[in-house]
């Protein structure tokens, strides 16, 4: 099969053909339809995030199943589906105690002493990213990454429900738990923000205020349902967000991955608000609040992919698209093969697009 492969950070990925294992017991074959490009995976290629050489990047996917293991009960061949790299045990306690985002989902991988999921021509094992590596043709993955969704759903649209749909959307429903007439502030309008913003709008927020640098993202945030923006970079950006909700959002949502957007969001929350960090900052970085945003009873938090229950909102966020409520058209900047999947980073390093999707042959 053909696969975009990571050798060296700050390289541009090599297309090679790669084999691909069968199915073990609890895994699943997919034969990929699509799959978005992810600032996550950017952080891996660049080298800021470190990960064992060479791997498949790509976590943002759907496409069919092929083939299932011995043991698969949720899926069957033929079954359009949606993958998630955070892929769950089912019975450690984050799982059990319903934080299955936490799951460290060791045993969804195979162990050392079993054939690689992936390899070389040569025989060399390729490592497997993200417990998907999605820039390939195929995918063999655990059952728990992975959940079967509409079958009219358009699967290029359903990708970026994967990562940055469920990323934006979950922290709205599930890490805030937004509830009409609330105020909230996101800052960064790439697609994990976008999704963010439209997820508010679905929760009836009074007051969604878009911040980022580009005039153009933020045309695209007031598409998506933002009532106002903001430029990130002025130096009175929080002043204005905190003056035109007369004392600040009850949530703010940073969803870009640097200290100063972390500290923005901060400083834009009213008495008692909340801030969720979402962006992949350095990882030397840290943000906190003050002593008197404590006395002011605001909260800092994470929320790694949105606090999602994957196998229950992805289908929910999809029916949502096909109601007319969901908007990813607008997300989808363009679709390209994966012989493009460079000149697609270097747009995402530029930074004036939302997402750019790649669409394998059929």
């Amino acid at each position: 099969m053909k696969a975009a492969v990571l050798v060296e950070p700050g390289k541009p990925l090599e297309i090679e053909n790669l084999n691909i294992s069968k199915p073990g017991p609890h895994e699943v074959l997919i034969r990929t339809v699509a799959c978005g490009l992810c600032h996550s995976d950017l952080h891996f290629i660049d080298g800021a995030y470190p990960h064992p050489l060479p791997a498949v990047p790509g976590h943002e996917a759907a496409g069919i199943v092929e083939a299932v293991g011995s043991e698969v009960r949720t899926v069957k061949p033929g079954d359009a589906v949606v993958t998630c790299l955070s892929a769950f045990c089912g019975h450690c306690e984050f799982c059990v105690t319903g934080r299955m985002a936490l799951c460290l989902g060791g045993e969804t991988r195979r162990g050392k002493g079993e054939d690689p999921r992936l390899t070389r021509e040569d025989g060399t094992p390729v490592n497997q990213m993200l417990n998907l590596s999605a820039f390939a043709e195929m995918m063999l993955i655990h059952e728990h990454a992975c959940t079967a969704i509409d079958p009219e759903m358009p699967l290029d649209r359903a990708a970026v429900i994967g990562c940055a749909v469920t990323t934006g959307a979950g922290t709205v429903f599930n890490a805030c738990k937004v509830t009409p007439g609330e105020t909230v502030a996101v800052v960064g309008c790439g697609g994990v923000g976008l999704a963010t913003i439209n997820a508010a709008k679905i929760a009836g927020a009074g007051r969604i205020i878009a911040a980022d640098p580009l005039p153009e993202k933020r045309e695209l945030a007031m598409k998506m349902g933002a009532t106002d923006t903001v430029d990130a970079l002025a130096n009175d950006a929080a002043a204005q967000i905190v003056e035109m909700t007369k004392g600040g959002v009850d949530f703010a949502i940073e969803a870009v991955g640097r200290p100063a957007s972390a500290q923005l969001a901060v400083d834009s929350l009213r008495r008692g608000g909340t801030a969720t960090v979402l962006g992949m900052m350095p990882l030397t970085e840290k943000v906190g609040l003050s002593a008197m945003d404590l006395l002011s009873g605001k909260k800092l938090q994470g929320a790694i992919m949105g606090m999602n229950h994957f196998p229950v909102d992805m289908p929910r966020l999809v029916d949502f698209y096909m109601r007319g409520l969901l908007d990813l058209d607008t997300m989808i900047a363009e679709r390209i093969p994966i012989e493009q999947i460079n000149d697609g980073f270097d747009k995402m390093r530029a930074g004036h697009t939302a997402r750019s999707v790649i669409v394998f042959d059929q």
